[in-house]
Parts: structure tokens; C-alpha cells; sequence
């Protein structure tokens, strides 16, 4: 069991640092939000350690000794290392997962950009389908489909985030828009970099993104529909949340440089709320043939080692190794 002391870290941390998320929590079990909110504060330290911080790829080197010691059982003295590595033995925790999680973040160190909206699902699938997935498996669901669903609950939700924050992004140097919709309406990625700003064109690029979450929250709904009773109602509201950040950025023309989407404390409650009829409502409805569709490509990693823990064998295992040997490599550079 996570620590009494460990687990009120782990609250403090998402309460400042993922308001979203500790809103919908609430509507969790206690025996699922309690490892959720170790999962979230170690991945929101994760985030925060490579997008905080000036030396990024010791950043990530660091994350990945951080994560072995915790899949060791013998995590780093901190609280959320603490609680996390009890998480995972409790939990029998894939380490497919928070490893995709790294790798994303590995992919931010690098500055990596994205040619295709692929590849920007594919970027998602680590830094949020990874963590849905791990959330799924924390309420007791290792089905495929319902896996494969909370996967495109995530992409969702992180193409949402790419969508409000791309001013933000773009005035420190970031892009996570993909080029290829980008020349598609007369957009010079380099050039919007060296000069970022609105623009209806960027604005347009805005829109695929958003269309494209809106596509995956409602795919992913018959998954929620798939998880304990009383889990449903957090689930969905995370879902509301995240696509009201979205209608929020429709609402002001698709333009984050000159004021960032942000949800009210009343509307959220509104969606906590509309969370908790939309659990009683999809009881009572019969499956949806949406909830057997195939796994986004991207994501279907992320199902295959959730979905099959102990028989699962990491096709990945030596393009991490060759991507962290990349990494070392920079950091002996640095030094």
C-alpha cells in the first residue's frame, strides 16, 4: 500500500500541476485514484523534468535510471518515486508503458518535429495513450478493445493540448504541428518558428488537429462503457474536460497566441456532473460495434503489452536501447 505521506505528495503535486485531472479524479474509486495519483504526480514529474529544465537529455538519462530503480523495487528516496514503484508492484505494471512514456520524452529532448498527423499519433501514443493505458490497467481491464479505446482517449486528449498550447509552444522554440498539413496551406514550418504567429492558415492546421480529437472522444467512449461501474463516471469526465479545452480553442478562432483556452470552475463542475448521468446512461445501452474497431497503428504496442503482461516481449526493447545509447552519446558531448 502507497504511504500515507508518499500519497499526500503525490495529491499536492497533481492538485498544482494537473488541475484537469485532479478535478475528474474525484469521481474515482478510492482503491483506483489513490495509485492513479501516484502514476500522474511520478509522470507529471517526468514532464516537468525534461520541459523545466535546460538539460533535457540528462533530464531523460535521469528519468530512465529513476524508472529501473522502480521497477527494481529499490526506487530513488522521494515520494513519488516512492509511491510509483509501490504502484507498479501492486499493480504488475507493464514496463512497456511507462517506458513508451520515456521515450516521448526522449523525443522532446531531441526536438524532435513530426512530417505527418501519424506521426504526431504516434508521439501522443507515448506521452498520453501510454498513461491511459496504465490507468486502464489500474481498474482491473487487460481487454484489448477496451485497452485499445482508452488509447484513443488519450491521443484525443494529447492532440487537444498540442492544439491550445501552439503559441505557447512556438515562442519557446517547439512544434508539434505536423509539416505536412502545415505546407498543405502554404505554412514554411522553419519559417514559422523564426516568426511565430497567428494566421488563418495556422489557424486551419489548428482545426485538423481538433477534428481529429474530436474523432477519437467519440470512438473512445464505448471503451468507458467496458470499465468498472464506478470508474466510469472519472473517465468521462476527463473526456469532457479535455474536449472543452478544445471548443474553448474553436471559440476563440483558433488562436493561442493572444489568449490561452481555459476552462471555469463552473463548467467543469458541469461536466463532473453530465459525467455522472452519462455512467447510468451507457449502462443501459448495448454495445457499440465501435468498441471492436482495430487499434489506432500507432497505439497497438501500447495494447499488446497491456493486454498480455507475462507473455508480452517488447519488439521495441532494442530501438529504446539504440535511442538511449543516442542520448549518452549527446550528454558526454555536453560535458
Amino acid at each position: 500500500m502507497i504511504a500515507s505521506e508518499d500519497l499526500e505528495h503525490c495529491k499536492a503535486a497533481i492538485r498544482t500541476g494537473s488541475r484537469s485531472f485532479y478535478a475528474a479524479s474525484h469521481l474515482l474509486p478510492a482503491r483506483v485514484r489513490n495509485p492513479a495519483l501516484a502514476l500522474y504526480a511520478f509522470c507529471r514529474l517526468a514532464d516537468d523534468a525534461v520541459d523545466l529544465n535546460d538539460e533535457k537529455v540528462a533530464a531523460v538519462l535521469s528519468l530512465r535510471d529513476r524508472l529501473d530503480l522502480a521497477y527494481r523495487g529499490i526506487p530513488r528516496n522521494a515520494p513519488a518515486d516512492r509511491a510509483f514503484s509501490t504502484m507498479v508492484e501492486e499493480h504488475d505494471m507493464p514496463r512497456a508503458l511507462p517506458e513508451a512514456l520515456l521515450e516521448g520524452l526522449a523525443w522532446d529532448a531531441m526536438e524532435r518535429q513530426y512530417e505527418t498527423l501519424s506521426d504526431v499519433r504516434a508521439y501522443s501514443a507515448r506521452v498520453a495513450s501510454a498513461v491511459g493505458a496504465m490507468m486502464t490497467v489500474l481498474m482491473g481491464v487487460r481487454d484489448a478493445d477496451a485497452l485499445a479505446r482508452a488509447c484513443d482517449l488519450g491521443v484525443a486528449m494529447q492532440l487537444t493540448n498540442i492544439a491550445r498550447d501552439v503559441g505557447e509552444d512556438a515562442l519557446e522554440g517547439r512544434l508539434y504541428l505536423p509539416h505536412q498539413i502545415m505546407e498543405d496551406e502554404g505554412l514554411d514550418p522553419a519559417g514559422f518558428l523564426a516568426k511565430p504567429k497567428h494566421s488563418a492558415a495556422l489557424a486551419r492546421v489548428t482545426r485538423v488537429l481538433l477534428a481529429e480529437a474530436r474523432r477519437l472522444y467519440h470512438r473512445s467512449e464505448p471503451g468507458i462503457a467496458e470499465l468498472p461501474f464506478s470508474c466510469r463516471p472519472g473517465i468521462f469526465a476527463a473526456r469532457h474536460i479535455y474536449d472543452g479545452i478544445g471548443r474553448k480553442v474553436r471559440s476563440n478562432n483558433f488562436d493561442s497566441f493572444s489568449q490561452r483556452a481555459r476552462t471555469t470552475g463552473r463548467q467543469k463542475l458541469g461536466w463532473l456532473m453530465l459525467s455522472i448521468l452519462r455512467t447510468g446512461a451507457v449502462s443501459a445501452m448495448p454495445k457499440s460495434a465501435v468498441l471492436y474497431a482495430q487499434p489506432l497503428p500507432e497505439v497497438a504496442f501500447l495494447v499488446d503489452a497491456a493486454a498480455q503482461p507475462g507473455l508480452y516481449q517488447n519488439p521495441r526493447a532494442s530501438i529504446l536501447i539504440d535511442l538511449f545509447t543516442q542520448l549518452e552519446a549527446q550528454d558526454r558531448q555536453r560535458v
